[in-house]
């Protein structure tokens, strides 16, 4: 048998060996000893297989390891025989494997344990992620377990006509040694005579592009020495006795390799920052690398970063990626053709959700359907591969072409009235759960119609963070200057708790954007204090400092002593760290000043306690200790008397650590420790991670200071986990400094 190109088994498996190696043809010939001319025959499949000592001479060439020798060898001598060993075996002959082929090492390996385990395998994924090519290569890897021949069939599931079980089941029967005359007429005695003939042999079965159930059944082996392997698209799952195998896109390696493995590994090593944009942009679906891989072959003047410009216009990126007759979007159509009406509807419906990653409330919402059947049509979508099942239950997400696909044909097949209405659907929905669940951080907020606690806030904004975020900016864009500012307002209080996201300057820049539009000052003195607020944060001071007195300007213009208030109270941190301490001090006390007219929760505990700490921090731990502790006590008394809210009981802890702090200082550590014990229980039921594992730092901090190492070797390893989970290394090496402080033992 040979392959479309001429080729026979052995000349394609050598083809890729070498090329694998990195050797030509010339190269081989010096280290094999064979000539040119033999190599050529053999590559071209001009001669069957290698004699037995010139195919083991190859593979000690090709330094080819344990199991690849095997198969080398045992091809070359099924190539030396007159026939296959399995009669008629070339109508069901394993289908061609890339001369490029890389990759899938720990897929292989867990499919080959799964198939020596299990008698019916099945692969399932979405289009274009490689299910045939590795299916097929496990199976040419396993050749020397099935002595009686390896058999495959595409089943054509993805046809309009898919192939009929009579059919396949007498090509198998031609392949197992049946002749016409003696084939039985009634497929029910096929599929006997199928499973009759395998009980006596040992034969691995392919059955590539299953359609269904009732394709599959009649084709299962039972046999115990024999083995079925089935790719298809479509989750079968009314199939009994079969283990799943979902396939996932290639890792990044893998994806390199392949890029390389066509396109040349020099040409990806001079421009390895495109190299990783292109394959980010294929979403690393092998069909699209390879079809990428090819463009740039065929186009040897380009660069990788030409095709990468090309492929960033997501209106255009899945025209761009088609190579001749291999087209990501001919894949997708096809799978796409088999969903249920409902089902294609749905799909569509996707793209009004702005991020790839979602849970079923939002889908109901760009549905306009009930939560029951939104799971059922969901399901079908996971089940059609054209949809990946979250990591949570209830949670699902796109890959990002097919998310790309939904919106095509979103747009060519609804009509424009339909989607603005579900886009901006999903976008009330998101925003105004983004707004309730920001509003439950503040310290003024005593309750919620949506949300019960903290807890289920910030889960909702974890979980939801790319879809809320992303529609913010969607709203932006759109000028929905109200609601954005609504939205930035709610968020003043949830973003002290994950300061760490950097998308807090893009959205306080929104924010101040439309107060500007919306020509309200008084908002924009706002606008600017929390934008301030993200620069310090992200580290940029000095356009923090520069906000926060633009937006002191702002405030005296409209007659706000709040956020008047609250400019001194955040420029006086970035003027004391740009050397002004004088002017730093005087701002902070004149914040202090302005602060006993406002509720004491929002405005007097955070305006005060960062004055404390900017003496702290000059020197003044007395002082410091003064004014923090003044607020604590007046916290502690408000508390008793009934103002304990999850929100407050933050402050509280932040007090409580800030006055710990001050008497670490004045070395009071016995009174201080308590204080960072109390500060970091609760800081573990209603803060963040960041400010738990700073807490235990400065605790951990404290009781060396006293003695207590074990104690503080706890709390430190603990506080080294979070900041390495949080990526904060300068807080790790801080964690670092003070564990080298303990004496080794």
């Amino acid at each position: 048998m040979r392959d479309k190109n001429g080729r026979s088994p052995f000349g394609e498996l050598l083809l890729g060996y070498r090329r694998d190696a990195g050797l030509s043809q010339d190269g081989l010939a010096q280290l094999s000893g064979i000539s040119v001319r033999a190599l050529r025959e053999l590559e071209q499949g001009r001669a069957r297989a290698a004699q037995r000592r010139s195919a083991e001479v190859l593979a000690d060439a090709l330094e080819l390891d344990e199991g690849d020798r095997a198969e080398f060898l045992l091809v070359a001598e099924q190539g030396r025989k007159r026939r296959p060993a399995v009669a008629g075996a070339g109508l069901a002959a394993l289908p061609p494997l890339p001369t490029d082929r890389v990759g899938r090492a720990e897929e292989l390996s867990k499919l080959r344990l799964l198939l020596h385990a299990n008698q019916t395998v099945a692969i399932v994924g979405q289009p274009g992620v490689g299910k045939t090519v590795l299916a097929a290569f496990a199976a040419r890897q396993l050749r020397d377990e099935f002595p009686d021949g390896c058999l495959s069939i595409d089943l054509r599931g993805v046809d309009e006509q898919p192939l009929p079980v009579r059919a396949v089941l007498e090509r198998l029967l031609s392949a197992l040694g049946v002749s016409s005359k003696d084939m039985p007429a009634i497929e029910a005695e096929q599929s006997h005579r199928y499973r009759a003939l395998l009980a006596k042999r040992r034969v691995l079965v392919l059955l590539d592009n299953a359609a269904s159930e009732a394709q599959i059944r009649p084709l299962l082996a039972t046999a115990p020495g024999c083995r079925t392997l089935v790719t298809c698209r479509r989750t079968l799952v009314g199939l009994e006795g079969v283990r799943w195998m979902h396939l996932e896109p290639f890792g990044i390696a893998d994806s390199e390799a392949l890029l390389g493995a066509i396109v040349g590994e020099e040409r990806v090593r001079a421009e390895t920052g495109e190299a990783r944009d292109l394959i980010s942009l294929c979403g690393n679906l092998p069909l699209a690398l390879r079809i990428a891989g090819n463009r740039l072959a065929s186009r040897p003047h380009w660069s990788v970063a030409h095709l990468v410009d090309q492929l960033r216009d997501e209106s255009t990126r899945l025209t761009s990626l088609s190579a001749g007759d291999l087209q990501v979007r001919s894949a997708f159509e096809v799978s796409y053709r088999m969903l249920s009406p409902e089902g294609r509807a749905l799909f569509r419906r996707l793209a009004a959700v702005p991020s790839m990653d979602f849970g079923v409330e939002v889908v109901q919402v760009a549905a306009e359907l009930t939560e029951a059947r939104t799971l059922v049509l969901l399901e079908e979508l996971v089940d059609a591969s054209m949809l990946l099942a979250g990591a949570q239950a209830g949670r699902f997400r796109f890959h990002d072409l097919l998310g790309l696909f939904a919106r095509e044909r979103w747009e060519a097949e609804d009509e424009e009235q339909e989607r603005v209405r579900a886009t901006e659907a999903v976008l009330e929905h998101l925003v105004g759960m983004a707004r309730a669940a920001g509003s439950v951080f503040s310290p003024g907020q005593l309750s919620s119609d949506i949300f019960d606690s903290i807890e289920e806030a910030r889960a909702w904004l974890d979980q939801e963070q790319a879809n809320w975020m992303a529609a913010t900016r969607e709203i932006a864009r759109a000028g929905w200057h109200h609601e954005v500012l609504e939205l930035s307002l709610s968020m003043h209080w949830y973003s002290d708790d994950r300061w760490d996201l950097p998308e807090w300057t893009e959205i306080f820049g929104f924010g101040v954007d439309a107060a500007r539009a919306l020509g309200d000052v008084a908002a924009e003195a706002q606008q600017r204090n929390f934008f301030g607020w993200a620069l310090g944060v992200a580290g940029h001071g000095d356009g923090a400092l520069e906000q926060h007195l633009l937006a002191w300007h702002c405030a005296v213009e409209a007659g706000d002593p709040l956020e008047q208030t609250w400019a001194l109270a955040y420029a006086a941190r970035h003027e004391y760290h740009s050397g002004d301490r004088v002017e730093a001090l005087r701002h902070a006390r004149e914040a202090v000043e302005l602060s006993p007219q406002f509720d004491f929760w929002t405005v007097q505990t955070p305006v005060r306690f960062r004055f404390g700490g900017l003496l702290l921090s000059d020197g003044q731990p007395e002082q410091a200790f003064a004014v923090l502790n003044a607020v604590l006590d007046e916290a502690l008394s408000r508390t008793r008397a009934g103002e304990s809210t999850l929100a407050r009981q933050r402050l509280m802890a932040l007090l409580l650590e800030g006055t710990a702090d001050c008497l670490h200082a004045l070395r009071q550590c016995e009174k201080a420790i308590p204080m960072f014990s109390e500060a970091l229980r609760i800081h573990a039921e209603v803060s963040s991670m960041f400010i738990a594992s700073r807490a235990m730092m400065r605790e951990g901090r404290c009781r060396i200071d006293v003695g207590e190492f074990s104690a503080a070797e706890v709390l430190l390893g603990q506080a080294l986990a979070m900041f390495d989970e949080l990526s904060l290394p300068e807080m790790r090496a801080g964690a670092e400094a003070e564990l080298a402080r303990i004496p080794s033992r």
